[in-house]
């Protein structure tokens, strides 16, 4: 018997030598075990990098399947998807009122790997952004546009995919076993936020719009593989998303009101737009490939 588990075929032979791993070696933790693992697969990411995440995620539900027994955790695993403390930044605040020209050359940076920057939009999300922000999980991008100064305007976070969309999913005419093997090929502009002492017209369509034109590319760079659509979700009764259609985004539907963790139709949650934005040409072909 076969089945699929992180997109990755498993058969009993898969299953013999992980449970040969785990008999050989109990002393292990289970972070060298999974490493142990993805080097006997060769299971890499486009830019080499050993998949070490999938790998634990593929050992836990294993566990949860009965198929195999883990050590114990060694250290006790941090919610990422909860609200974190976020270090306290001082921000000036002053206002910042220009126009578009007048700021004159505006920097944009991908920062996801500098600690420092890191921190600083991670805090100007956490104070600012209706949502707060509790940290990017998984394959994730972050930017910043400065003014000529190295004055923050704006930051953009973008992150996972929306596992299902009915809208979204029906635009880009795939079925539900090519959605599995290539959502990876789209991301999801989780958070974007301009200070709110910057007031600059047309600045947030043009960092939509300049951030869109390098997104592939730096993802490319960071992760080995490309991007060929950006999704996003704008709740309808708090924004018009003005900047998104100024920056030719496209409106293709609706949330339906429910989260994925809603097994019993039960949670309710704001009903959203759902924006896209093709990455390349023949975006439809390459993800239903």
């Amino acid at each position: 018997m076969t089945f699929t588990l992180q997109g990755r075929e498993l058969g009993p032979q898969d299953l013999g030598l992980i449970r040969q791993l785990l008999f050989e070696h109990p002393d292990w933790s289970r972070w060298r075990l999974s490493q142990a693992l993805c080097q006997h697969w060769n299971w890499r990411n486009g830019a080499g990098q050993l998949k070490d995440m999938a790998s634990r995620t593929l050992l836990l539900k294993l566990q949860q399947r009965g198929h195999i027994q883990l050590p114990p955790r060694r250290q006790t695993p941090a919610n990422r998807m909860r609200q974190t403390k976020v270090a306290p930044w001082v921000w000036d605040g002053s206002a910042i009122i220009s126009t578009l020209t007048a700021l004159g050359c505006l920097q944009v940076g991908e920062v996801s790997q500098s600690r420092s920057e890191r921190q600083q939009v991670a805090a100007a999300l956490s104070q600012f952004h209706y949502l707060g922000f509790g940290g990017a999980v998984g394959e994730n991008l972050q930017y910043t546009v400065r003014d000529g100064q190295g004055r923050l305007l704006a930051c953009l976070v973008f992150g996972s995919a929306a596992w299902k969309c009915r809208d979204r999913d029906r635009f880009i005419g795939w079925t539900v076993a090519r959605r599995k093997a290539n959502l990876f090929l789209l991301t999801n502009n989780t958070r974007f936020l301009v200070l709110p002492w910057v007031q600059v017209p047309h600045l947030a369509s043009w960092t939509l719009s300049t951030v869109r034109r390098r997104l592939s590319r730096d993802w490319q760079a960071k992760y080995g593989h490309p991007i060929h659509l950006v999704e996003t979700f704008v709740e309808r009764d708090r924004f018009r998303a003005t900047a998104y259609r100024a920056a030719n985004w496209i409106r293709v539907g609706e949330t339906t009101g429910r989260t994925r963790q809603d097994r019993f139709y039960s949670l309710q949650t704001p009903v959203k737009d759902v924006y896209l934005y093709p990455l390349h040409s023949k975006f439809q072909q390459r993800l239903c490939a």
